[in-house]
């Protein structure tokens, strides 16, 4: 399960509970969330890259906190991913 809270600003808590439960901290200036949303909210784009985050690594690999562009530096399929991912979400 991935609950993802807004904490203020740019920034976001996001529990993951699997056979650990993490927390993390996530920064995403809403310029970058906007053109990787796809029209969806912030909290949607979030939620999704923390699945495409779990389909990669377990949840006690995430780092704790992080930007979400970050992301794209481990994995550099992300973004053109997630955008696939936004603009088919309901």
């Amino acid at each position: 399960m991935i609950e993802v809270k807004t904490v203020e600003g740019d920034e976001w808590l996001v529990t993951v509970k699997s056979s650990a439960m993490t927390q993390h901290r996530v920064r995403v200036q809403k310029a970058k969330a906007e053109q990787l949303a796809a029209g969806k909210s912030t909290e949607d784009l979030i939620r999704e890259s923390f699945r495409f985050l779990l389909e990669h690594e377990p949840n006690t690999s995430i780092l704790s906190s992080f930007d979400l562009p970050l992301i794209g530096h481990y994995f550099p399929e992300f973004e053109r991913e997630i955008q696939k991912r936004m603009q088919t979400a309901h």
